[in-house]
């Protein structure tokens, strides 16, 4: 069969998702949204600091390192494969179709999920905001997380445009408050813990374990970047785009993820951290700024999570689109809106199955017991898919990685070294979940096999691939080039420049 240089075979013609929408700052600003710095510290700061204690920066520092290898992995994939499904196209195209569609399914689970776990915050922030008595409402703070979910949901539904606008906005105030905080911790002159270099180190760590758990929660903090990947059919110049965006994105989110960790380490004590749970961030900025700066850091926390829920929504949707657009899922998934050319079957769906799961989670335990659980399980789902990511780069790239010491360290090593540690941190961290994260978690990958036989015995083409195999890809943009001639050497050594 012959196909279209980084196009998967299969795809049925139809209106497509908006082209060059986005450029290069929209997508830098998407790639820290999606991370969502301001919620990912309220939320996980707790459930951090009850896994491994005062290590928490060294657990963002030693996930950061192999979670690079995994962005310069999407970074040279969608070099070669513009695709809004990602790594589902990527890891089918290269390792198995099954594989693939497992990847996107723990995608698409895992944001699902987070639906709840991000929606949940913002009602109990927005309820605190009026009458700290109310945040742990988890009824009520359903009600009004939900209420949020939906205005973000017609956000998304408006368009790729309509949502960056949303995010500068967002973001924007977002960032402000959480720089004015963290020069005001560097000035602060109380503090419970005195500062110690060790908190970088491995020591206080509970054997490999705990190690592992610390990597599986800080793997939360980061995710988010990759939806500059979802976004690439819609951004310009999005070969190169998508993956400088992410670069740029968790360099950024990586220092105030520890400016932040340190600082709670630094001025709270073990009991106020305990006790704050996902409200740590307004304890935290009470002590810096007392009477305004616990009120301020919610209102940071807020905007983060409503601007995250939007990124959140952006990359399951685009997933989904991809996936309906390859018949792996209902093709009605793939349909596309006229007048907004968003996936707009895709996101009633993901709103469908999002509200019936906040009618269950106010039924659950406290906000922070459903907090802890989700975190976990998307923690699972997320080094799964990563892993694919990676291992599935080196196999793209398999017979360009001998052409420099930049290429073998960039393309190879590196994202091999990522997939390993994830792959580790998920299997090592099983013995030490709680038995609702190991149901969320492994019961959602579990649950993915159903849809993926079903369509793979209806003889879906997504299930038949031409393999994405790098050296052909790029000799194709060369006419008269062979997959090893300097022309394809070139282009690489271009994407290695680039990152």
């Amino acid at each position: 069969m012959r196909t279209t240089p980084g196009r998967a075979p299969g795809r049925a013609p139809g209106r497509g998702l908006q082209p060059n929408a986005l450029g290069v700052f929209d997508t830098i600003v998407m790639a820290v949204a999606g991370s969502a710095p301001a919620y990912s510290l309220a939320a996980t700061t707790a459930v951090l600091f009850g896994a491994v204690g005062l290590a928490g920066p060294a657990a963002l520092l030693y996930c950061a390192i192999p979670m690079l290898g995994i962005v310069l992995a999407y970074a040279r994939l969608g070099r070669i494969d513009v695709n809004a499904g990602a790594g589902y196209s990527w890891v089918g195209r290269t390792l198995h179709p099954f594989l693939g569609f497992l990847s996107g399914w723990a995608l698409v689970f895992a944001a699902t999920v987070f639906m709840v776990a991000g929606s949940l915050p913002a009602g109990s922030l927005t309820l605190s905001l009026f009458d700290p008595d109310l945040a742990e409402n988890t009824a009520l703070a359903s009600v009004v997380g939900a209420g949020w979910f939906l205005m973000m949901l017609l956000v998304v539904l408006g368009g790729a445009r309509l949502t960056v606008r949303a995010q500068l906005v967002l973001s924007g105030v977002e960032m402000l408050i959480l720089v004015v905080f963290v020069l005001g911790a560097l000035v602060h002159r109380g503090h419970a813990t005195a500062f110690d270099w060790s908190w970088f180190g491995l020591g206080h760590f509970d054997g490999a374990s705990g190690f592992a758990s610390g990597a599986l929660i800080a793997a939360f903090y980061y995710w988010g970047w990759d939806v500059t990947s979802n976004l690439s059919e819609e951004t310009r110049d999005s070969r190169r785009t998508a993956g400088l965006a992410a670069l740029v994105g968790i360099g950024v989110v990586f220092l105030l993820f520890e400016a932040f960790t340190v600082a709670v380490n630094v001025l709270l004590s073990a009991e106020q951290i305990e006790r704050g749970g996902a409200n740590v961030l307004a304890v935290l900025g009470q002590e810096i700024w007392p009477g305004v700066g616990g009120k301020m850091l919610i209102l940071a926390v807020l905007l983060s999570t409503v601007a995250t829920l939007e990124t959140t929504l952006i990359q399951v949707t685009r997933s989904l689109f991809a996936m309906g657009r390859d018949r792996t899922l209902p093709a009605a998934l793939g349909t596309v809106h006229r007048r907004w050319n968003t996936p707009w079957v895709a996101i009633a769906a993901v709103g469908a199955a999002a509200l019936v799961m906040f009618a269950a989670a106010a039924a659950a335990g406290s906000v922070q017991q459903v907090l802890g659980d989700a975190v976990s399980a998307i923690g699972l789902q997320i080094a799964f898919y990563y892993a694919l990511a990676g291992i599935a780069a080196v196999v793209a790239y398999k017979k360009l990685l001998l052409a420099s010491v930049r290429d073998f360290v960039l393309g190879g090593l590196w994202p091999l070294l990522g997939s390993a540690f994830m792959l580790w941190a998920f299997v090592d961290s099983l013995g030490e979940l709680s038995g609702n994260a190991l149901t969320i978690g492994l019961g959602g990958l579990v649950a993915g096999l159903v849809p993926m036989l079903l369509y793979w015995r209806k003889g879906s083409a997504y299930y038949r691939p031409a393999r994405l195999d790098a050296a052909r890809v790029l000799a194709a943009a060369e006419p008269f080039a062979s997959p090893h001639s300097p022309h394809a050497r070139r282009a690489d050594e271009s994407l290695a420049t680039d990152f």
